[in-house]
């Protein structure tokens, strides 16, 4: 059991960066020789840090079965995510956010579980995979500050009101994107907010070039972890499941007609020059909800009637129906259901996993029009006829609920990928790797 691979699974909803990419403590022991590669406004990261992501990094990709791209190409990407990652646990610590012991072991325990280990096995899981249990623990605590933040400065601002929820869904781009999702990878080529046209060719030329190669049979993942500047970058550039309505246009419409496997042509957005991959499509169909349509009587044991004296009244009743006398007057007469009694022991159309195992058991076993015999649950004593059964479509719910989603995830990526752009442009760094490049507050502290 690759255990890294599988507790990162398990961390993913919690940030964008996977869990277990990198294992080296924020405050790992400065070795002899060891140095600064990066200033971050009061921190630094250590070469001995970037040296144990890095390798880490490689691992993974090596797991992958792919070709494991030079060190000196994963050396910027990976610094760079130490980098907003190292700004965002000092937003953290700067905002009063702690993480108690008990809800670091809440957050163990729960990954564990996940694994299906006990806290000993998954200690002993994580020694077989070369990581000490209080690395691992340091590295859910930051990565839980980490969702904190994230969940303070961005999401708390995303709102979706009613109506937005309505004009997407009368949309036509609402109705098509709704009916199915799509699994993306994406390579970034990220442009600064105010680049002049040489910045914007240079970039746009670089994508093209990236595109010539995958469209020549170069590997998407590998490019996307030597190339892309976006946050997915070292995951492969894998964004997940999304609907093509959280994407910019042309993308929404293009992505839905392709097949998978496709990749899309270049497309200038806010943050760059982007190239997409359909990985795979799901959904798109009808959402129906069976329902039963029964009416019962229910007799009660009682200081008064014994269990056996209740059966024998179950039957009694059971008989003078099947006799020929109306089930609805019974029930008004007999039934101790206060909710149904008075409607002639009619529940309306129900669905079967709102009612008790016993109860769904005699009703699917019972055909339409005839009456069960006598049976019992946790209530009583019961009889029961089935009306009619079918299939609700239950699409429009779903629909709204997938469009709040849609509208929501789609504001939330926009908002924090300016938001780590923004943060990133006005922290102090200096990159003191070899050949790095110097932009925006970069040069102003050479």
């Amino acid at each position: 059991m690759n255990v890294k691979t599988k507790l990162s699974d398990c961390l993913r909803p919690l940030v964008l960066g996977a869990l277990f990419l990198g294992t080296a403590s924020a405050h790992a022991a400065v070795q002899q020789l060891d140095k600064v590669v990066a200033i971050v406004d009061n921190d630094v990261i250590m070469q001995s840090q970037l040296d144990q992501r890095v390798k880490e990094v490689q691992q993974t990709i090596a797991k992958r079965g792919g070709g494991v791209p030079p060190t000196s190409v994963l050396d910027q990407q990976v610094l760079e995510r130490l980098i907003v990652e190292n700004l965002q646990l000092q937003i953290g610590d700067r905002s009063g956010i702690r993480i108690s012991d008990e809800e670091l072991n809440q957050a163990v325990g729960t990954i564990a579980q996940r694994n299906n280990m006990s806290i000993d096995q998954f200690r002993a899981a994580l020694a077989h995979d070369g990581l000490s249990y209080e690395d691992a623990r340091d590295q859910i605590r930051r990565e839980m500050i980490i969702s904190r933040v994230r969940q303070r400065r961005v999401a708390e601002r995303v709102q979706v009101s009613e109506q937005e929820v309505k004009n997407f869904l009368a949309s036509d781009l609402g109705k098509m994107q709704l009916s199915e999702e799509l699994h993306l990878a994406n390579i970034l080529i990220p442009t600064p907010d105010s680049a002049n046209s040489e910045q914007l060719n240079a970039a746009a030329a670089k994508t093209q070039a990236i595109y010539e190669r995958l469209k020549a049979g170069a590997d998407f993942a590998q490019m996307a972890i030597a190339q892309s500047g976006s946050d997915n970058a070292l995951e492969g550039g894998d964004m997940g499941w999304r609907k093509a309505a959280q994407l910019p246009p042309p993308f929404d419409r293009e992505l839905s007609a392709m097949e998978v496997g496709g990749i899309t042509q270049p497309a200038r957005t806010p943050g760059g020059f982007i190239i997409l991959k359909l990985l795979e499509k799901r959904g798109g169909e009808t959402s129906l909800k069976d329902e039963v349509h029964v009416r019962h009587i229910l007799v009660k044991p009682s200081e008064i009637r014994t269990e056996a004296q209740t059966k024998e009244l179950a039957q009694k009743i059971y008989d003078r129906i099947e006799s020929g006398e109306d089930f609805a007057t019974l029930a008004k007469s007999f039934s101790e259901d206060p909710g149904s009694a008075l409607n002639g022991g009619d529940l309306n159309w129900i669905d079967p996993k709102a009612l008790v195992p016993e109860f769904q058991q005699v009703m699917a076993d019972t055909p339409q029009g005839v009456l069960s015999k006598p049976f019992k649950t946790q209530y009583g004593w019961h009889v029961l006829e089935v009306l009619g059964r079918r299939a609700t479509d239950n699409t429009n719910q779903a629909r709204e609920q997938q469009a709040l989603n849609v509208l929501r995830n789609r504001k939330y990526d926009e908002e924090l990928q300016t938001w780590l752009r923004q943060i990133r442009d006005e922290a102090y760094v200096e990159n003191k790797l070899p050949g790095a490049e110097q932009t925006g507050t970069d040069q102003a502290v050479q």
